[in-house]
């Protein structure tokens, strides 16, 4: 099976209706990844397939909770999941931001081969990153924990921004221990095609 027509597969698992555009254009991200990953060891995810299913749909599913205008994806890696969320979402602006330059190298080229018009990236370590303009979500994948994650990262949402954080299983443990000045608004179950195990959405608010 192709990997456009796996990606087809999938979808139909989902709520989600793409245009064949965006399509392609996951499927062209999946393909860059693995031809990048081969010198520059972006992923421990080697195979094609698998990283449709655990990089490309484990980003996507998340796209209809996405509010606002203005986003950015800490430690976000090879561009997960903000490349991807970036081809949904022609109309709102990502910053991809990540602290090693071969990563930022790959985001760079994936930007300019997919024509993507709504995507900065920055290189900086989460904490000494200091934008002009503040972010109506900060999303994250890959922080080790949410108590880290909302520590390294508080200052970067708005006044009426928030936080999702792409978790497994709903990590009541860390939410039980959220400082005061934060509060947890919802866990969304996520359902992955083909992808073993729980993934869930946390959304967090700052507390003025």
């Amino acid at each position: 099976m192709s990997l456009l027509a796996q990606l087809q597969a999938m979808l139909n698992e989902t709520e989600l209706s793409l245009p064949i555009e965006q399509q392609n254009k996951l499927i062209q991200l999946v393909e860059l990844l693995a031809k990048w990953n081969k010198a520059y060891n972006l992923t421990s995810v080697r195979d094609p397939q698998q990283m449709l299913i655990k990089h490309i749909m484990d980003s996507i599913v998340v796209s209809p909770f996405l509010q606002g205008k203005r986003l950015i994806d800490v430690g976000t890696g090879p561009g997960l999941p903000g490349l991807p969320l970036a081809i949904l979402n022609p109309d709102k602006q990502f910053v991809l931001l990540d602290s090693l330059g071969k990563r930022l190298r790959f985001i760079r080229q994936a930007v300019l081969e997919l024509g993507l018009k709504n995507v900065e990236f920055v290189q900086s370590r989460v904490e000494e990153y200091q934008p002009e303009e503040k972010f109506d979500v900060v999303l994250s994948r890959a922080f080790a924990s949410l108590e880290d994650m909302l520590y390294w990262c508080k200052h970067l949402p708005n006044k009426t921004g928030h936080f999702l954080a792409l978790k497994g299983q709903f990590p009541e443990q860390e939410i039980n221990i959220l400082d005061k000045q934060f509060k947890f608004i919802e866990s969304i179950a996520l359902q992955v095609p083909n992808l073993e195990g729980e993934r869930c959405l946390v959304k967090v608010e700052l507390v003025a």
